[in-house]
């Protein structure tokens, strides 16, 4: 099915959040934020193994409970604020191999994009067959073209605000922008850890649509995502 390599999928959920304090386990129409994500793994037909990388115990617990398995539990500098989401995953990858454990690929799949879904997880991965890649990134069109953004000065002056090259131009006119929506990670093991980031010239986009591109963060966010969340089980479709 994989063309005989073996993926890991990597859920990474600290216990600490400033934005959204707890956010990983608040519940989303009655079940915890991180549940979303575990479901939709078990639920993809490449993922070799589910694993949840965290440091807190409540957690662990949860994402036990519902099948995926905590092997370790994270060490404390890496569920910092400051610690980096790349040394998350290649501590993870560094675990496995010394215990005897090898993967040819992982996808990180972070808790706060619950709107995504297991056949977003397999279009990746065949996306990546497809292109001969080293690394697939999600991504979706950018809500507002960023040619309409700028830094403003002290005095609130927006003289130089806009390109003169755009200025007047419709939406329709400018060219689509997009941005990582943060709900799929992929890449082989070995690139990873080469270049320590998922991105390269061997990268590729998976283009999802906006309405599954939910990066929970903020409140405001959470509402979103159960609001659209209640509208899909309206409809009567299936996540």
């Amino acid at each position: 099915m994989n063309n005989g390599k073996k993926i890991l999928g990597i859920i990474p959920a600290r216990g600490g959040s400033k934005g959204l304090p707890g956010k990983n386990i608040l519940l989303l129409l009655g079940k915890p934020l991180i549940l979303w994500t575990i479901e939709q793994a078990f639920l993809s037909r490449h993922l070799d193994k589910i694993i949840v990388s965290t440091e807190d115990e409540a957690i662990a617990e949860i994402a036990k409970k519902n099948g995926a398995e905590v092997p370790f539990i994270r060490p404390v500098e890496l569920a910092t604020d400051h610690a980096k989401g790349i040394d998350v995953v290649i501590h993870t990858i560094d675990w496995f191999e010394t215990n005897k454990n090898y993967f040819d690929m992982v996808m990180l799949l972070q808790p706060t994009s619950p709107l995504r879904t297991s056949q977003d997880i397999d279009n990746a991965v065949e996306r990546l067959f497809l292109k001969k890649a080293r690394g697939i990134v999600s991504i979706c069109e950018a809500e507002h073209p960023p040619l309409w953004t700028n830094v403003l000065p002290a005095n609130g002056c927006m003289k130089d605000f806009l390109r003169p090259e755009i200025l007047n131009k419709n939406r329709q006119e400018i060219q689509v922008f997009y941005r990582i929506n943060g709900a799929i990670y992929l890449a082989y093991c070995n690139y990873l850890k080469s270049q320590k980031s998922f991105f390269g010239k061997e990268t590729y986009a998976y283009v999802m649509p906006r309405e599954r591109s939910i990066d929970i963060d903020t409140d405001i966010d959470f509402k979103f995502a159960e609001f659209l969340l209640q509208s899909i089980q309206l409809d009567g479709k299936e996540h």
